[in-house]
């Protein structure tokens, strides 16, 4: 299934400096004045959204948005603002420590009580809760793996080789019909969700826009490199077993054969790119730049912590028998606590 080409409408903002950036964009009114950046809450729905909007731009970019206003210098200034006021709340948020290894060894061992997200919708999730975890994850699987490219020519020798080996199988190693994204619009159809790319930022949570977010962050800066690595490291390496439970998720509710083959996919293919990961691009990384570890570590960690994050949220609406997004799924029939 290929997606739509159209570009993405704009999402409807959520606080003041959403809608400064939304009608900067879209050339109705003036940039967000700086006060009320510097007052946003860096994790909540204004600033996430506002962020979201500035990277689309090096993406498909957004219908009635000139292309031009990717490089906007007045644009780039306020885009920076936002990332330093994200970046600065990560940074004190998340412990700073430059042990890479002992990073990525704590993401290979998994609680023996641990109740993720995915534990969750593989014993007690129920066909609407699966829906609305698509809708939100499809922020960035229907990008998959691009803003982990951007790292690509910042990288050399072994780390490059090893990333652009594991890139060539997200892109579906050559074949169109095996690109993740393009596996993931699959899923969509198979749950009655809509595939054109973007539909569901409207529903999305703060936190799972701050997930996506994180990725164009690091992907968007040179001196970040060593944190994007960490990033994709921590994706890879936890996706296999993850993939494996929503595996079983997918077949329990009935979603459909195309929702389970995006998972059955990631868990083989997963459990291959984490040894590369692990020893080929974070290691060739390290060996030929070890001044990085701090910013690999700090990748794998923001990285976790945000994810824990959006858990939180995710499980504490479901848990409560109540919607995890922002705004309503149509179709979505939740049937737990009296609620239909």
């Amino acid at each position: 299934m290929d997606q739509e080409r159209t570009e993405p409408c704009p999402p409807s903002p959520r606080g003041p400096v959403s809608a400064a950036v939304r009608e900067y964009l879209l050339g109705t009114g003036p940039l967000p004045p700086p006060e009320e950046v510097a007052a946003a809450e860096p994790y909540g729905d204004d600033l996430q959204l506002a962020l979201h909007l500035c990277y689309e731009l090096h993406y498909r970019g957004l219908a009635g948005v000139p292309a031009e206003r990717e490089w906007d210098p007045e644009l780039l200034h306020t885009r920076a603002a936002l990332e330093h006021r994200f970046l600065t709340a990560l940074r004190a948020d998340v412990p700073a420590h430059d042990d890479a290894a002992g990073a990525l060894e704590r993401l290979l061992v998994e609680p023996a009580d641990a109740e993720g997200v995915s534990h969750f919708l593989a014993d007690r999730g129920e066909l609407w809760q699966v829906r609305e975890y698509a809708a939100q994850r499809s922020v960035y699987h229907l990008k998959e793996a691009d803003p982990h490219a951007w790292v690509l020519p910042r990288l050399y020798g072994r780390a490059k080789a090893a990333m652009a080996a594991v890139e060539f199988d997200e892109f579906g190693g050559g074949r169109a019909d095996r690109v993740h994204a393009d596996l993931f619009a699959r899923l969509m159809d198979d749950l009655g969700l809509d595939t054109a790319y973007g539909r569901y930022v409207d529903a999305a949570c703060a936190p799972a826009l701050a997930t996506v977010n994180l990725m164009s962050l690091l992907g968007l800066h040179r001196s970040l490199r060593g944190a994007l690595v960490g990033h994709f490291a921590s994706v890879e390496v936890t996706s296999s077993p993850a993939s494996r439970r929503l595996a079983k998720a997918m077949r329990r509710t009935g979603a459909g054969p195309a929702a389970e083959f995006f998972y059955d996919e990631h868990v083989e293919a997963d459990a291959v790119h984490e040894q590369v990961v692990r020893h080929e691009v974070v290691g060739g990384l390290l060996e030929a730049e070890p001044n990085l570890a701090a910013d690999v570590a700090f990748g794998i960690d923001a990285t976790e912590w945000l994810e824990d994050r959006l858990a939180g949220h995710l499980l504490g609406a479901w848990r409560a028998g109540r919607s995890s997004l922002h705004a309503p799924l149509p179709g979505n029939q939740k049937t737990v606590s009296g609620i239909s």
